[in-house]
């Protein structure tokens, strides 16, 4: 069995700010921030955590966690300001150091193409449901292939497309806030079209690092033993699993699903699904929470005969039930269900209501060469939280998933897309007025789990490869 790999995790527009240095273009984050009562506040990403700055601190703080691995995403506009063209080599050379730093601490740089952050020109030339948006994609992939394929030691290529897509263009949720379901399952298909482009660019390459995607998967359990519960838990999870997992994996859409939805039938044309199924070496999923589904009757709203269940469980700050065993019985029905050759958990955390305390003064023996800090946050809900879902991707290990990593998220309090600032997902607290950062009791926790010395867990390591 291979090492595990512990990590922690961010995305570019959530924690760079710096939104117009050295010809960063615009992004639909960007434009969908300043559209009133899009996002909570009128809160927008321009400074964030001002990582883009001050990512040398954010460096020392992943060396104090010790772990194995930062998965963090380029900015698509830093590298093309309009979304295609010649890259800005100032971009370039921003990651280029960010990876090369993270090596010579010994930290393996794991780099996601795509988190969300569409140029606004290729929105304006119609964005995801536009066939032509994939092959941009696969173009500016190519770009951070050759600039940093030397450093970094894993790819991803396309984060959450469900989101990206169905809040994207579906909900109007999203950047940039269309609300077509037509349009959403289009996107769908164009993401999931220029993971495929992007992994062929890459295999031309050559290139020997593990590549693959990230889902964030529902598998909501049947709120009942009732046979309608459970075929009703098979038709809630099944637009953000089996309609991306299926293609990946070379069985084409799921037909029962779409026949649920006859007017948006993805774009498929002669080549598409042979791409979309290139081996990866890889599947990344986001884990937060997990429903209880049952059988409702159908009718306006509820074409899929479907409601969520009534629940007993705790909620995190973002109102989402906290299920620790929801994250074993994902990954064991992912492995049972699709040939997937190595998992790994690339997001998982959850938001409460930080505040920081002075913080008592320094005690021990012998004293300690460091100044104690001023404030501290005592977050045992999240120490809580970490325990207990560590613990089930170990479990899930044990018993014969290929799970070979997990990735706390996150690394700083951040924007957390329409919410703003007002949910706090870090092991680092960070007043974003003036950037501090503060790490929070988890912050030591997670410290001490890849250590080895919670859990049982296994020490950090950098994983060979997928």
């Amino acid at each position: 069995m291979r090492p595990f790999l512990w990590g922690a995790a961010t995305a570019a527009y959530q924690v760079e700010g710096s939104a117009g240095a050295e010809g960063r273009g615009s992004s639909i984050w960007d434009e969908f921030c300043r559209r009133p009562g899009a996002v909570l506040g009128g809160m927008t990403g321009d400074l964030a955590c001002d990582s883009y700055r001050r990512w040398p601190e954010d460096l020392e703080l992943l060396k104090r966690l010790g772990v194995g691995s930062y998965r963090f995403s380029v900015a698509w506009p830093r590298i093309q300001a309009e979304g295609s063209g010649r890259p800005l080599q100032a971009g370039l050379d921003h990651y280029r150091r960010l990876c090369e730093a993270l090596l010579e601490a010994g930290i393996e740089p794991a780099a996601t193409i795509y988190h969300w952050d569409l140029p606004s020109a290729l929105e304006a030339a119609g964005g995801w449901p536009e066939r032509d948006t994939a092959r941009r994609l696969a173009d500016y992939a190519d770009i951070l292939f050759g600039a940093l394929g030397d450093l970094v030691g894993r790819w991803f290529t396309v984060n959450e497309p469900w989101c990206a897509a169905f809040l994207g263009y579906g909900q109007g949720l999203h950047a940039p806030g269309r609300r077509d379901e037509g349009e959403a399952y289009r996107a769908a298909h164009h993401l999931l079209l220029g993971h495929g482009l992007a992994l062929r660019a890459y295999r031309a390459r050559g290139l020997a690092a593990p590549i693959g995607i990230v889902l964030n998967p529902s598998t909501p359990r049947p709120a009942t033993a009732r046979a309608e519960d459970a075929a009703a838990a098979e038709r809630a999870g099944a637009q953000r699993t089996a309609l991306f997992l299926d293609p990946l994996y070379g069985r084409g859409y799921p037909e029962a699903h779409l026949a649920l939805h006859p007017a948006a039938r993805p774009p498929v044309e002669e080549g598409d699904l042979e791409l979309i199924a290139g081996p990866c070496d890889m599947l990344g999923i986001n884990y937060y929470d997990e429903d209880a589904v049952e059988a409702a009757p159908a009718g306006p709203g509820r074409l899929e005969a479907w409601r969520k269940a009534p629940s007993w469980r705790e909620k995190t700050d973002m109102g989402w039930d906290i299920v620790p065993e929801g994250l074993y019985r994902q990954i064991m029905a992912l492995t049972r269900r699709w040939p997937i050759g190595a998992l790994y958990v690339t997001e998982n955390g959850a938001a409460f209501r930080d505040e920081p305390e002075p913080a008592p003064p320094a005690g021990g023996f012998p004293p300690s060469a460091e100044p104690g800090p001023a404030f501290r946050v005592r977050d045992r809900g999240r120490i809580e939280y970490l325990r207990s879902h560590a613990a089930a991707c170990l479990r899930a290990r044990a018993d014969g998933a290929p799970v070979e990593g997990y990735y706390a998220w996150s690394l700083l309090d951040n924007f957390e897309w329409s919410l703003g600032y007002s949910k706090r997902f870090g092991l680092v607290y960070v007043d974003f007025a003036s950037g501090e950062r503060i790490p929070k009791d988890s912050f030591w926790f997670y410290r001490d789990l890849v250590a080895g010395q919670e859990l049982g867990a296994p020490p950090a390591g950098l994983s060979g490869g997928s």
